[in-house]
Protein backbone atom coordinates (compact mmCIF):
# COMPACT_ATOMS: atom_id res chain seq x y z
CA UNK A 1 0.00 0.00 0.00
CA UNK A 2 1.48 3.66 -1.38
CA UNK A 3 1.64 6.16 1.26
CA UNK A 4 -1.18 8.50 1.94
CA UNK A 5 -0.86 12.46 0.53
CA UNK A 6 -0.40 15.61 3.28
CA UNK A 7 -2.93 17.29 1.76
CA UNK A 8 -4.60 18.90 4.60
CA UNK A 9 -7.34 22.22 4.94
CA UNK A 10 -7.30 24.98 7.74
CA UNK A 11 -9.89 24.01 10.63
CA UNK A 12 -11.28 26.73 13.01
CA UNK A 13 -11.92 26.15 16.71
CA UNK A 14 -14.94 26.17 17.25
CA UNK A 15 -18.02 24.19 16.28
CA UNK A 16 -21.42 23.30 17.87
CA UNK A 17 -21.23 20.18 20.48
CA UNK A 18 -24.59 18.71 17.86
CA UNK A 19 -21.85 19.30 15.24
CA UNK A 20 -18.82 17.80 16.74
CA UNK A 21 -20.52 14.74 18.45
CA UNK A 22 -22.03 14.04 14.71
CA UNK A 23 -18.79 14.12 13.69
CA UNK A 24 -19.11 17.14 10.79
CA UNK A 25 -16.91 17.79 8.24
CA UNK A 26 -15.59 21.28 9.15
CA UNK A 27 -15.13 23.66 6.34
CA UNK A 28 -13.48 27.21 7.59
CA UNK A 29 -15.10 29.81 4.86
CA UNK A 30 -14.64 32.59 7.63
CA UNK A 31 -12.31 33.70 10.42
CA UNK A 32 -13.12 34.60 13.75
CA UNK A 33 -16.18 36.35 14.43
CA UNK A 34 -17.60 39.85 12.94
CA UNK A 35 -18.67 41.28 15.89
CA UNK A 36 -16.36 40.27 18.85
CA UNK A 37 -17.63 42.18 21.35
CA UNK A 38 -19.97 40.06 23.24
CA UNK A 39 -18.50 40.53 26.87
CA UNK A 40 -18.84 36.79 27.76
CA UNK A 41 -17.28 35.65 24.70
CA UNK A 42 -14.29 38.31 24.27
CA UNK A 43 -11.30 37.01 24.86
CA UNK A 44 -11.80 33.57 23.85
CA UNK A 45 -10.95 31.48 20.77
CA UNK A 46 -12.87 33.90 18.23
CA UNK A 47 -11.35 36.69 19.42
CA UNK A 48 -7.86 35.94 19.49
CA UNK A 49 -7.10 37.16 15.77
CA UNK A 50 -9.03 39.70 13.48
CA UNK A 51 -12.02 38.36 11.59
CA UNK A 52 -11.42 37.65 8.03
CA UNK A 53 -13.51 36.37 5.21
CA UNK A 54 -11.15 33.53 3.06
CA UNK A 55 -11.33 33.80 -0.48
CA UNK A 56 -13.81 31.50 -2.60
CA UNK A 57 -11.06 29.53 -4.18
CA UNK A 58 -9.03 29.10 -0.87
CA UNK A 59 -12.34 28.00 0.37
CA UNK A 60 -12.53 25.23 -2.45
CA UNK A 61 -9.23 24.27 -2.65
CA UNK A 62 -9.76 23.40 1.28
CA UNK A 63 -12.91 21.04 -0.04
CA UNK A 64 -10.43 19.49 -2.93
CA UNK A 65 -8.30 18.79 0.02
CA UNK A 66 -10.83 17.18 2.09
CA UNK A 67 -11.95 14.91 -1.11
CA UNK A 68 -8.71 13.90 -1.90
CA UNK A 69 -8.13 12.61 1.94
CA UNK A 70 -11.19 10.81 1.93
CA UNK A 71 -11.00 9.21 -1.47
CA UNK A 72 -7.68 7.96 -0.14
CA UNK A 73 -8.75 6.74 3.39
CA UNK A 74 -11.65 4.80 0.97
CA UNK A 75 -9.08 3.51 -1.07
CA UNK A 76 -7.62 1.51 1.80
CA UNK A 77 -10.52 0.23 2.37
CA UNK A 78 -10.85 -0.93 -0.39
CA UNK A 79 -7.20 -2.51 -0.35
CA UNK A 80 -8.19 -4.09 3.01
CA UNK A 81 -11.29 -5.83 1.70
CA UNK A 82 -14.21 -3.56 3.13
CA UNK A 83 -15.11 -2.25 -0.08
CA UNK A 84 -15.22 1.59 0.78
CA UNK A 85 -16.64 1.19 4.48
CA UNK A 86 -15.12 2.98 6.73
CA UNK A 87 -14.36 1.67 10.35
CA UNK A 88 -12.05 0.95 12.69
CA UNK A 89 -10.00 -1.58 11.14
CA UNK A 90 -9.11 1.11 8.52
CA UNK A 91 -7.78 3.82 10.70
CA UNK A 92 -5.79 1.11 12.77
CA UNK A 93 -4.41 0.18 9.60
CA UNK A 94 -3.50 3.70 8.27
CA UNK A 95 -1.89 4.90 11.73
CA UNK A 96 -0.03 1.51 11.74
CA UNK A 97 1.38 2.49 8.83
CA UNK A 98 1.49 6.06 8.62
CA UNK A 99 1.50 7.51 12.57
CA UNK A 100 1.91 11.18 11.73
CA UNK A 101 -1.21 11.24 10.71
CA UNK A 102 -2.79 10.95 14.00
CA UNK A 103 -1.32 14.32 14.78
CA UNK A 104 -2.93 15.60 11.43
CA UNK A 105 -6.12 17.91 12.46
CA UNK A 106 -7.22 17.36 8.78
CA UNK A 107 -6.84 13.26 8.25
CA UNK A 108 -8.34 13.02 11.97
CA UNK A 109 -11.65 15.29 11.05
CA UNK A 110 -11.99 13.38 7.58
CA UNK A 111 -11.84 10.03 9.29
CA UNK A 112 -14.54 10.64 11.58
CA UNK A 113 -16.98 11.93 9.30
CA UNK A 114 -16.77 9.39 7.08
CA UNK A 115 -16.76 6.47 10.06
CA UNK A 116 -20.10 8.18 11.12
CA UNK A 117 -21.07 8.52 7.58
CA UNK A 118 -20.07 11.40 6.40
CA UNK A 119 -23.85 12.93 6.48
CA UNK A 120 -23.29 16.12 8.11
CA UNK A 121 -20.72 19.40 6.88
CA UNK A 122 -20.51 22.44 9.53
CA UNK A 123 -19.26 25.64 7.83
CA UNK A 124 -16.71 27.90 10.33
CA UNK A 125 -16.45 30.16 11.74
CA UNK A 126 -18.78 32.43 13.95
CA UNK A 127 -21.15 33.57 11.21
CA UNK A 128 -20.68 32.58 7.48
CA UNK A 129 -23.47 34.30 6.21
CA UNK A 130 -22.06 37.06 6.95
CA UNK A 131 -20.29 36.22 3.20
CA UNK A 132 -21.32 37.82 -0.09
CA UNK A 133 -24.25 35.96 -0.73
CA UNK A 134 -23.05 34.65 -4.59
CA UNK A 135 -20.05 33.47 -2.73
CA UNK A 136 -21.56 32.04 -0.14
CA UNK A 137 -23.67 29.94 -2.57
CA UNK A 138 -20.88 29.25 -4.96
CA UNK A 139 -18.94 27.61 -1.78
CA UNK A 140 -22.05 25.49 -1.11
CA UNK A 141 -23.09 24.27 -4.25
CA UNK A 142 -19.53 22.84 -4.61
CA UNK A 143 -19.35 21.36 -1.32
CA UNK A 144 -22.32 19.66 -2.32
CA UNK A 145 -20.98 18.58 -5.77
CA UNK A 146 -18.35 17.32 -4.31
CA UNK A 147 -19.66 15.21 -1.39
CA UNK A 148 -23.18 13.92 -2.94
CA UNK A 149 -23.32 12.18 0.45
CA UNK A 150 -24.33 15.32 2.22
CA UNK A 151 -27.41 15.32 4.00
CA UNK A 152 -26.99 18.50 6.11
CA UNK A 153 -24.86 21.43 6.31
CA UNK A 154 -25.11 23.77 9.03
CA UNK A 155 -23.19 27.28 9.76
CA UNK A 156 -23.46 29.64 12.89
CA UNK A 157 -25.27 33.10 11.84
CA UNK A 158 -25.78 36.26 13.84
CA UNK A 159 -28.97 37.50 14.23
CA UNK A 160 -28.34 40.58 12.74
CA UNK A 161 -26.56 39.07 9.84
CA UNK A 162 -29.66 37.56 8.87
CA UNK A 163 -31.90 40.75 9.36
CA UNK A 164 -29.27 42.09 6.66
CA UNK A 165 -30.28 39.50 4.19
CA UNK A 166 -32.90 39.81 1.89
CA UNK A 167 -35.85 36.89 1.42
CA UNK A 168 -34.40 36.33 -1.83
CA UNK A 169 -30.66 35.85 -0.65
CA UNK A 170 -31.94 33.72 2.03
CA UNK A 171 -33.78 31.31 0.20
CA UNK A 172 -30.59 31.23 -2.65
CA UNK A 173 -28.54 30.43 0.42
CA UNK A 174 -31.14 27.66 1.23
CA UNK A 175 -31.67 26.15 -2.35
CA UNK A 176 -28.07 25.99 -2.56
CA UNK A 177 -27.67 23.37 0.29
CA UNK A 178 -27.39 25.16 3.74
CA UNK A 179 -29.87 23.42 5.67
CA UNK A 180 -29.60 24.77 9.50
CA UNK A 181 -28.19 27.66 11.24
CA UNK A 182 -27.55 28.10 14.78
CA UNK A 183 -28.07 31.15 16.39
CA UNK A 184 -26.84 32.99 19.93
CA UNK A 185 -30.10 34.47 21.15
CA UNK A 186 -28.60 34.18 24.92
CA UNK A 187 -31.50 36.13 25.78
CA UNK A 188 -34.46 37.66 24.91
CA UNK A 189 -34.40 41.02 27.30
CA UNK A 190 -33.26 44.05 25.82
CA UNK A 191 -31.39 45.19 29.06
CA UNK A 192 -29.46 41.95 29.75
CA UNK A 193 -28.24 42.09 25.46
CA UNK A 194 -27.14 45.61 26.00
CA UNK A 195 -25.50 45.02 29.21
CA UNK A 196 -23.68 42.09 27.68
CA UNK A 197 -22.69 44.09 23.90
CA UNK A 198 -24.51 41.43 22.26
CA UNK A 199 -25.06 44.00 19.43
CA UNK A 200 -28.74 42.76 18.98
CA UNK A 201 -32.17 43.37 19.80
CA UNK A 202 -35.04 41.54 21.00
CA UNK A 203 -37.11 42.63 18.38
CA UNK A 204 -34.36 41.62 16.00
CA UNK A 205 -34.04 38.12 17.43
CA UNK A 206 -37.96 37.38 16.54
CA UNK A 207 -37.60 38.60 13.06
CA UNK A 208 -34.15 36.96 12.66
CA UNK A 209 -35.83 33.97 13.92
CA UNK A 210 -39.01 34.14 10.85
CA UNK A 211 -36.87 35.23 8.31
CA UNK A 212 -34.76 31.90 8.66
CA UNK A 213 -37.67 30.02 9.13
CA UNK A 214 -40.05 31.29 6.25
CA UNK A 215 -37.17 30.78 3.95
CA UNK A 216 -36.51 27.26 4.91
CA UNK A 217 -34.10 27.04 7.21
CA UNK A 218 -34.08 24.78 10.60
CA UNK A 219 -33.39 27.36 12.97
CA UNK A 220 -31.23 26.15 16.41
CA UNK A 221 -31.47 28.93 18.73
CA UNK A 222 -29.06 29.16 22.08
CA UNK A 223 -30.36 30.24 25.37
CA UNK A 224 -27.97 30.99 28.53
CA UNK A 225 -29.68 30.38 31.81
CA UNK A 226 -28.05 32.62 34.68
CA UNK A 227 -26.75 35.01 32.26
CA UNK A 228 -27.92 37.85 34.37
CA UNK A 229 -27.35 35.91 37.58
CA UNK A 230 -29.97 36.44 40.85
CA UNK A 231 -31.23 40.16 40.12
CA UNK A 232 -31.76 39.93 36.69
CA UNK A 233 -33.28 36.43 36.60
CA UNK A 234 -37.16 36.72 36.44
CA UNK A 235 -37.05 39.28 33.69
CA UNK A 236 -34.46 37.31 31.76
CA UNK A 237 -36.73 33.99 31.60
CA UNK A 238 -40.09 35.91 31.31
CA UNK A 239 -38.47 37.60 28.05
CA UNK A 240 -36.73 35.26 26.71
CA UNK A 241 -39.76 32.70 26.59
CA UNK A 242 -41.45 35.58 24.82
CA UNK A 243 -39.25 35.60 22.09
CA UNK A 244 -39.14 31.86 21.65
CA UNK A 245 -42.35 31.60 21.14
CA UNK A 246 -42.64 34.53 19.00
CA UNK A 247 -39.79 32.39 17.30
CA UNK A 248 -40.91 28.85 17.53
CA UNK A 249 -37.62 28.02 17.12
CA UNK A 250 -36.48 24.00 16.05
CA UNK A 251 -34.24 23.81 18.07
CA UNK A 252 -33.59 25.60 21.51
CA UNK A 253 -30.26 24.54 23.12
CA UNK A 254 -29.76 25.74 26.89
CA UNK A 255 -25.87 26.64 27.26
CA UNK A 256 -25.57 28.01 31.30
CA UNK A 257 -23.88 31.04 31.86
CA UNK A 258 -20.16 30.11 32.99
CA UNK A 259 -17.76 33.54 33.46
CA UNK A 260 -14.94 32.62 30.64
CA UNK A 261 -11.00 33.88 32.09
CA UNK A 262 -10.12 37.34 29.80
CA UNK A 263 -13.33 38.09 29.14
CA UNK A 264 -15.11 41.09 30.45
CA UNK A 265 -18.38 39.40 32.07
CA UNK A 266 -15.22 37.45 34.13
CA UNK A 267 -13.87 40.26 35.13
CA UNK A 268 -17.20 41.64 36.60
CA UNK A 269 -17.88 38.35 38.29
CA UNK A 270 -13.90 38.61 40.00
CA UNK A 271 -14.70 42.49 41.14
CA UNK A 272 -17.96 41.65 42.59
CA UNK A 273 -20.12 43.13 40.23
CA UNK A 274 -21.41 40.04 38.71
CA UNK A 275 -22.90 37.26 41.06
CA UNK A 276 -23.41 33.86 39.94
CA UNK A 277 -27.00 32.35 40.66
CA UNK A 278 -26.51 29.08 42.45
CA UNK A 279 -27.60 25.52 41.16
CA UNK A 280 -31.30 25.97 42.46
CA UNK A 281 -31.51 29.64 41.59
CA UNK A 282 -31.05 28.57 37.68
CA UNK A 283 -33.37 25.50 37.92
CA UNK A 284 -35.56 28.14 38.98
CA UNK A 285 -35.03 30.68 36.36
CA UNK A 286 -35.23 27.55 33.95
CA UNK A 287 -38.47 26.21 35.44
CA UNK A 288 -40.06 29.96 34.90
CA UNK A 289 -38.91 29.99 31.23
CA UNK A 290 -40.27 26.41 30.74
CA UNK A 291 -43.33 27.46 31.85
CA UNK A 292 -44.17 29.98 29.95
CA UNK A 293 -42.68 28.16 26.74
CA UNK A 294 -45.72 27.19 24.19
CA UNK A 295 -43.59 26.40 21.43
CA UNK A 296 -43.42 22.86 19.10
CA UNK A 297 -39.39 22.97 19.77
CA UNK A 298 -36.72 20.42 20.34
CA UNK A 299 -35.68 21.79 24.11
CA UNK A 300 -31.82 20.47 24.40
CA UNK A 301 -29.43 20.75 26.88
CA UNK A 302 -26.60 18.77 24.99
CA UNK A 303 -23.79 20.58 26.51
CA UNK A 304 -21.31 19.62 29.63
CA UNK A 305 -22.63 23.15 31.18
CA UNK A 306 -25.71 21.37 31.91
CA UNK A 307 -24.35 19.61 34.91
CA UNK A 308 -27.60 19.24 37.53
CA UNK A 309 -27.80 16.18 39.13
CA UNK A 310 -30.43 13.52 40.26
CA UNK A 311 -29.70 11.95 44.03
CA UNK A 312 -28.50 8.63 42.06
CA UNK A 313 -25.57 11.55 40.85
CA UNK A 314 -27.16 10.77 37.08
CA UNK A 315 -27.38 13.85 34.77
CA UNK A 316 -30.57 15.58 35.33
CA UNK A 317 -31.60 15.94 31.95
CA UNK A 318 -30.20 14.18 28.43
CA UNK A 319 -27.34 15.23 26.98
CA UNK A 320 -28.31 14.22 23.49
CA UNK A 321 -28.61 16.41 20.28
CA UNK A 322 -32.09 16.24 20.01
CA UNK A 323 -33.39 17.08 23.20
CA UNK A 324 -37.32 16.23 24.62
CA UNK A 325 -40.02 17.08 22.63
CA UNK A 326 -42.29 20.25 22.98
CA UNK A 327 -45.21 20.44 23.93
CA UNK A 328 -45.63 16.33 24.37
CA UNK A 329 -42.61 16.02 26.67
CA UNK A 330 -43.03 19.66 28.38
CA UNK A 331 -44.01 18.40 31.71
CA UNK A 332 -41.55 15.71 31.84
CA UNK A 333 -38.83 18.56 31.95
CA UNK A 334 -40.74 20.70 34.79
CA UNK A 335 -40.47 17.14 36.68
CA UNK A 336 -37.01 17.33 36.17
CA UNK A 337 -36.53 20.37 37.12
CA UNK A 338 -38.89 19.34 40.42
CA UNK A 339 -36.78 16.65 41.03
CA UNK A 340 -33.28 18.64 40.68
CA UNK A 341 -34.81 20.91 43.01
CA UNK A 342 -35.04 18.45 45.59
CA UNK A 343 -31.56 17.46 45.37
CA UNK A 344 -28.99 19.26 47.94
CA UNK A 345 -26.97 22.06 45.96
CA UNK A 346 -23.93 20.60 46.97
CA UNK A 347 -24.64 17.53 44.58
CA UNK A 348 -25.27 19.75 41.53
CA UNK A 349 -21.59 21.34 39.61
CA UNK A 350 -21.78 24.64 40.99
CA UNK A 351 -21.11 27.30 37.83
CA UNK A 352 -18.62 28.81 40.41
CA UNK A 353 -16.51 25.51 40.09
CA UNK A 354 -16.80 25.50 36.02
CA UNK A 355 -14.88 28.50 35.44
CA UNK A 356 -11.82 26.34 34.59
CA UNK A 357 -12.83 24.04 32.70
CA UNK A 358 -12.63 23.37 28.95
CA UNK A 359 -15.44 24.68 27.12
CA UNK A 360 -16.81 24.77 23.59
Amino acid sequence: MKKLSTHSFELGAIRPPSEGGSHSLLIRVTRNCPWSRCKFCYGTPYNREKFQLRGVEDIKKDIQAAKTISDEIKQVSWQLGYAGQINNVVGSTIIQREPNLSESHSFVTVFNWLNSGGRTAFLQDADSLIMRTPDLIEVIKYLRETFPSLERITSYARAKTICRKTLEELKGIRVAGLNRLHVGLESGDDELLEHIDKGVTAEQNIIAGRKAKETGFEFSAYVMPGLGGPSRSEQHAKNTARVLNEINPHYIRFRPFVPRPNTPLFDEYQSGKLQISSPHERLRELKTMIEALTVTSRVCFDHMMNAWRKESGELLFTQDYEGYKFPEEKERVLELIEEGLRVSELLHIDAKDMVAMPHL
